[in-house]
């Protein structure tokens, strides 16, 4: 067993926010290793309702999820770190160009799980030989209450869209966890700021949040293109506009963005190609050229079928007819999600002709 802290807590803490800053860190608080009882009502609501869709995940590890604790029972404090991944602009500005795919900002660099985890990898390493503890770190990879511990460690609060907002960041952060054996001294709770905002909430194509603070992911457009595998509900398709990965609008409609600063790290900027890529060159990748396109990144992981799925939902509400000739050639495609896509954007286009 690792040798226990060489010093008090108290002297502990300073040194471990400085390097977190120093290996990139923008955001920075502790919490106890546990959640409050409406956390925990809250999740087991959401599961409840089925409104996690086809995230069986969510509700076979929701147990660990419940508790840090419930995961690694020697857990006694939880440190969590942000990442600024803040857009040049306004991502909403491109759903007006219906020729182009929208790409949710998170996505348009590099992967932000191989980044965050190599720096709280550093960190831990660091902790690790400066203080003997004992410690495990997450980056959207195990069932952690990400959003509610950053929201007790000070870090923000969690808005009426669920996510994090930062008085310092706005909507814009990227979260990682460390949990340790160590007790450190905690910080305090964020308070709630949205006030009588609803603007997050009316900005939703989909009224996919059933009340503040409350969301349903079976509405949700980042969890219809990215995690449902099958074909999205026909009365939603519409609604999808030119989102092909992901959708920022309850983000960037926030007024806290008004405090939000450009990303510093450079891997978190627009690729080019992803900025504004056009639909036309998406929609005939092939599964080899997505793979070498989307190297590096987390739209790889869906695979080629359903992000063309998502590309011929885009093209069908593009009102463009000349992309006809593709998308009839692929209502024979060989996956079933790309032939159902294509046969709706065909009936679409050829309202137009």
């Amino acid at each position: 067993m690792p040798e226990g802290p060489k010093s008090g807590p108290e002297d502990i803490r300073a040194p471990i926010e400085a390097k977190a800053r120093e290996l990139g860190f923008d955001a920075f608080g502790i919490t106890h290793a546990e959640t409050s009882d409406k956390v925990v009502e809250g999740l087991r609501n959401f599961i409840a309702l089925e409104r996690h869709g086809s995230m069986a995940w969510m509700k076979e590890r929701l147990h660990h999820r419940e508790h840090p604790q419930n995961l690694w029972p020697e857990a006694r404090t939880a440190i969590m770190l942000g990442v600024n991944y803040g857009p040049k602009e306004d991502p909403r500005l491109l759903l007006e160009e219906q020729g182009f795919g929208n790409i949710s900002v998170y996505a348009r660099g590099k992967d932000y799980h191989d980044i965050i985890k190599k720096r709280l990898k550093a960190l831990a390493r660091w902790m690790v030989e400066s203080y003997g503890c004992e410690l495990k770190v997450f980056v959207d990879t195990a069932p952690v209450p990400e959003k509610p511990l950053s929201a007790a460690a000070g870090l923000g609060w969690q808005g009426k869209h669920t996510n994090m907002v930062s008085p310092e960041f706005g909507s814009w952060l990227f979260l990682g966890a460390i949990y340790t054996t160590m007790d450190l001294p905690v910080d305090g709770p964020h308070r709630d700021q949205c006030g009588s905002c609803r603007a997050c909430l009316d900005a939703c194509p989909t009224n996919a949040f059933p009340a503040p603070y409350e969301i349903d992911a079976r509405r949700c457009i980042s969890y219809l293109t990215i995690e449902h595998k099958e074909p999205i509900p026909v009365d939603l398709r519409k609604a999808l506009g030119n989102r092909i990965y992901g959708c920022d609008d309850c983000l960037a409609a926030c007024p806290w963005n008004k405090f939000a600063q450009t990303a510093a790290e450079a891997a978190f900027h627009a690729r080019v190609e992803l900025g504004a890529p056009e639909l036309r060159d998406l929609v005939e990748l092939d599964d080899t050229t997505f793979r070498e396109v989307f190297s590096g990144s987390p739209i790889k992981r869906i695979g080629r079928d359903r992000f063309v799925r998502n590309v011929l939902y885009a093209i069908g509400n593009s009102g463009d007819d000349s992309h006809l000739s593709i998308v009839r050639r692929l209502c024979d495609d060989e996956a079933e999600v790309v032939r159902d896509a294509a046969r709706w954007a065909r009936k679409e286009l050829e309202k137009t002709e």
